[in-house]
């Protein structure tokens, strides 16, 4: 039996996901410190000008333990492998949430008999780097120094090459959803790999997406929060608008209301000025047909005339009721003035109706001499109305 089926049949004595290996580590705090992002697919350091002067000053340059692992394999193996990130675990493991992938993390031992036959063959692949390109974020490290030493001791590989799936979880954790041991040919990691995406990336991308997708309802709903805000502020200034709008209208046709009358009480004004001797309206009735001109006529005489002159086109009907219970309605124009209806009442000649004035009920108002030259229309007795005859 290979190392590779005896790997997964020590995957069978963990805890499983649909059969399949599946378990979580806690990673050790150590690799929680720096959190460098160095990140590039080829590791390529040019010497100084004064160097390349004088060649016998050249050494090796330091190496930064982020670009360790592709110094190392580059060196040997070339620079045909998969994309594999030059920064820290916890950085890998970050961008591999971010981009809603898995992790592949690869522990190089360079010293192990089969470490050659698996990075010449398999992971140079063709087959193996576009598939891993593709779908994982690859991040690899020296198994003996660094985080890879640290993340032997936390994963406990019992040989190598190793590699393992890796899905980043909540908190100081991660689940390591396959692993591998010993060599491997392309096709069947690529095999291996396919089946642990197909069978374990779901669940454990819906956590990833899960995370992302509640931080976009959150986003989501802090823009529709703003944009309700804004709505409402929008609307309170266009009411606040209407309603100043509706004030100015407002008060613009008051004021012209109120030059309108005070044009009519001036023109009734001037009217009852310039007619003051023929049309002032003493309380008798006597007074009255001197001021206006007429002779009096008898009761039933002066109605008939009146009638006679004032029947077409009236359209204001008045109800007049009289103190001793007598009441007698009259059709008038709405352009006629309550002068009209003095004089109609005079030409009756009704006994005792000598000095009055005339009064509505409701609502109660006064018609007396200051209203004598107001239109009926004007006055609210348009088009049927109903006065009381008081006597004075």
């Amino acid at each position: 039996m290979s190392l590779t089926i005896r790997g997964r049949a020590k995957a069978r004595d963990q805890p499983s996901c649909n059969g399949f290996f599946c378990r979580m580590v806690c990673l050790p705090k150590c690799i929680f410190g720096g959190f460098s992002r160095v990140t590039g697919r080829r590791n390529q350091y040019q010497p100084s000008e004064l160097q390349l002067q004088h060649p016998q000053l050249l050494q090796p340059p330091a190496v930064p333990e982020d670009w360790a692992f592709l110094v190392s394999f580059e060196q040997q193996y070339g620079t045909t492998h998969p994309f594999f990130y030059a920064c820290s675990f916890m950085q890998a493991l970050k961008i591999a949430e971010d981009e809603h992938k898995l992790m592949f993390m690869y522990l190089h031992s360079p010293e192990h008999p089969f470490t050659p036959s698996f990075c010449s063959r398999t992971l140079s692949s063709e087959l193996v780097v576009q598939f891993l390109d593709a779908n994982f974020v690859c991040w690899g490290a020296i198994a003996d120094r660094g985080e890879g030493l640290q993340m032997a001791a936390t994963l406990q590989p019992a040989s190598f090459p190793f590699c393992a799936v890796i899905a980043p979880v909540a908190g100081n954790n991660m689940a390591v959803l396959q692993q591998m041991e010993g060599p491997i040919d392309p096709a069947e990691l690529v095999e291996i790999l396919q089946r642990t995406m197909e069978e374990q990336g779901s669940a454990f991308g819906t956590t990833v997406r899960g995370r992302e997708e509640e931080h976009m309802r959150a986003r989501i709903k802090e823009e529709e929060r703003i944009k309700a805000r804004a709505k409402e502020q929008e609307k309170l200034r266009a009411d606040r608008q209407l309603r100043e709008e509706q004030d100015a209208a407002y008060f613009v046709a008051l004021q012209r209301d109120q030059e309108k009358e005070n044009l009519r009480n001036a023109r009734a004004q001037k009217s009852i000025e310039a007619s003051n001797q023929t049309n002032y309206q003493n309380p008798g009735q006597m007074h009255r047909e001197k001021q206006l001109g007429k002779p009096r006529q008898s009761s039933s005489v002066g109605e008939a005339q009146y009638k006679e002159t004032t029947t077409h086109g009236k359209d204001t009907q008045i109800l007049i009721r009289f103190p001793g219970g007598e009441r007698r309605e009259h059709n008038f124009s709405c352009i006629d003035k309550i002068l009209s209806i003095y004089r109609y009442i005079d030409s009756l000649g009704l006994p005792g109706i000598a000095n009055y004035r005339l009064i509505s009920s409701f609502p109660r108002r006064l018609y007396s001499f200051d209203q004598m030259g107001m239109t009926l229309k004007d006055a609210g007795l348009h088009p049927r109305a109903s006065l009381f005859v008081e006597l004075l």
